[in-house]
């Protein structure tokens, strides 16, 4: 059985363009979000999933440089992106990761696919991002790679929404069976977010990556960040004015 995590990457983000290159300690963003990801104990690779625009050349120079799988695909059509890279490299189970979220948790990837392994008899979809417990930024999506594929055949090529992923098996719970993991109490802060979307999310993203540099920690996890966070509360207030464009998508009241 094969579990790989995909990194969604491109340079045309319209909010904060290149981000997904722009250092933080000397290294681009995407360099910290697959190192945290490397210390997953489930996952068999990790793919980054660009595109075909030329503009995205740079994010395949990075991932040669650094020996790192890619994918190249549609650039709007994301869906099938992420499907046909599903379908070529024989993916099993796939774990859906967002290359503005460089501070995914790795304990908290196992902890979803685990929960998947257990379920998966039960359940073809379980993720922490149906609602919003967790902080924006710590999504994971653990999904059986069938489910995309055939998504990818069943909806309309002219469908505008095809430029998004997921959603094509979670609003349809008439054909999926799916479980949202919500986060226990120490780590239930929806108002803290974790994601790069904006200029204030990167000063805040990198404020944190500095902060566990300068005490010599590779690797911190979301209980860390949170108690820096906790005690550096004009940090939070950095970003969470921000207009969330993924919140019509999601459950939360």
């Amino acid at each position: 059985m094969k579990i790989v995590a995909s990194i969604q990457a491109r340079l045309g983000s319209t909010r904060l363009p290149g981000k997904v290159l722009k250092e933080i300690n000397g290294k681009p963003m995407l360099w910290h979000h697959i190192q945290r990801l490397k210390c997953s104990r489930l996952l068999d690779d990790i793919i980054v999933a660009t595109t075909t625009n030329k503009n995205d050349d740079e994010i395949v120079e990075f991932c040669e440089k650094y020996d790192i799988n890619y994918y190249r695909g549609s650039e709007d059509d994301v869906l099938d992106r992420i499907a046909s890279m599903i379908e070529e490299n024989e993916i099993d189970i796939h774990v859906e990761c967002f290359g503005d979220s460089p501070l995914t948790d790795p304990h908290i990837v196992d902890e979803i696919v685990g929960y998947y392994l257990k379920y998966q008899d039960k359940y073809d979809f379980v993720s922490n991002s149906l609602s919003t417990t967790y902080p924006p930024g710590q999504e994971v999506l653990v999904y059986d790679g069938k489910c995309l594929i055939e998504a990818n055949k069943r909806i309309s090529k002219d469908e505008p929404l095809r430029e998004h992923v997921s959603i094509h098996i979670t609003q349809h719970s008439d054909i999926y069976k799916m479980k949202n993991l919500e986060a226990p109490k120490y780590y239930n802060h929806p108002e803290i977010y974790l994601e790069v979307d904006t200029p204030e999310d990167f000063e805040m993203v990198s404020a944190v990556f500095n902060h566990f540099e300068s005490k010599g920690l590779e690797h911190f996890s979301l209980a860390q960040i949170l108690d820096f966070l906790s005690a550096n509360d004009d940090l939070i207030d950095l970003n969470n004015k921000v207009e969330r464009r993924w919140k019509e998508f999601r459950k939360d009241d």
